[in-house]
């Protein structure tokens, strides 16, 4: 089945290797959960969580329109001239360089930036959804910047954002947005029955509070990460509450499998990379799993239409 998308062109899905890329992508998430814990700080509550994500542009990726007081402003991750850019409502911008460094030193100079703004900031500095909780502002340790692995993971979204909006667009109950969450570094889009769900028991390195909000209704998600965790790019796929039988289910495609540490389905990228048709095996991918969900939790099968 061939979608909407066109057919893939050089360097559309480039690849993307962990061992490769992990120290730009250390960094960078990092980076990401400076900027997410501000948004954090000032965006109105929005259920699930939703107020806080970022969202793709055409140059690299941003925080959206934050509240501050009577004005607003914005932050936006630009991986094409690789700069953080932060613009305000009266038209003042300040940048800050992407380069290797230290995440307290980026930390640092975003808070100086936005005090010259007339922005002061008040985050509690320890990172969220990572092992590693030493505090932002005091992680002196060097990383490098590639400039050319974020720019790939960047076009990967990009595409994968394309597919996910297709896969949106044939369900007609209630959906999230395609959107970035900075916490765990990842592109998803998550579908809801219209049921409440048992509450959350919780997850290392975040809030209760987080997961029981983000959790509190039935629900099947879909996306992508660079790496971490299962230690290759991927797409993936799950279910909460997971119903039985879910790992056994007969997935699509043939790549794809079942993570017991994860309980999630996954396709890795490079499955798909040299495919003919990469948008469709992804799309392949997230219906099936979708599939799963709605057969064994008996999802009303009327809020889904395939779109050919």
């Amino acid at each position: 089945m061939k979608t909407a998308i066109t057919e893939t062109k050089e360097n559309t899905w480039p690849e993307l290797t962990l061992q490769e890329w992990e120290e730009t992508y250390s960094i960078v998430h990092l980076w990401m959960q400076v900027i997410g814990k501000i948004k954090l700080q000032f965006a109105e509550f929005t259920n699930h969580w939703w107020n806080i994500t970022f969202s793709l542009t055409a140059t690299g990726i941003t925080s959206g329109i934050i509240p501050y007081g009577s004005k607003s402003f914005e932050m936006e991750f630009n991986f094409i001239s690789h700069e953080l850019i932060i613009k305000t409502d009266d038209g003042r911008t300040e940048t800050i360089k992407l380069q290797s460094g230290t995440v307290a030193a980026f930390y640092l100079e975003i808070k100086e930036k936005l005090q010259s703004l007339g922005i002061e900031i008040n985050i509690w500095t320890v990172p969220v959804e990572i092992d590693d909780r030493l505090p932002l502002d005091q992680d002196h340790r060097w990383r490098n910047y590639n400039p050319t692995h974020i720019h790939h993971y960047w076009k990967i979204l990009l595409q994968t954002s394309k597919v996910m909006k297709i896969f949106r667009s044939g369900f007609t109950g209630k959906a999230s947005p395609v959107h970035f969450f900075w916490g765990s570094f990842d592109i998803a889009v998550t579908f809801f029955s219209g049921r409440p769900a048992p509450e959350h028991a919780g997850a290392p390195n975040v809030g209760k509070k987080v997961m029981r909000e983000s959790y509190n209704a039935e629900l099947a998600s879909f996306g992508f990460w660079g790496g971490k965790g299962v230690g290759e790019a991927a797409f993936y796929a799950y279910a909460y509450p997971e119903p039985d039988n879910y790992k056994n289910f007969a997935i699509e495609p043939a790549e794809a499998n079942y993570n017991e540490t994860f309980r999630e389905f996954i396709l890795p990228y490079a499955a798909i990379i040299n495919h003919k048709y990469p948008e469709d095996k992804i799309l392949d991918f997230y219906r099936s799993a979708f599939k799963a969900a709605e057969e064994l939790s008996n999802w009303d099968r009327s809020l889904y239409k395939e779109i050919q």
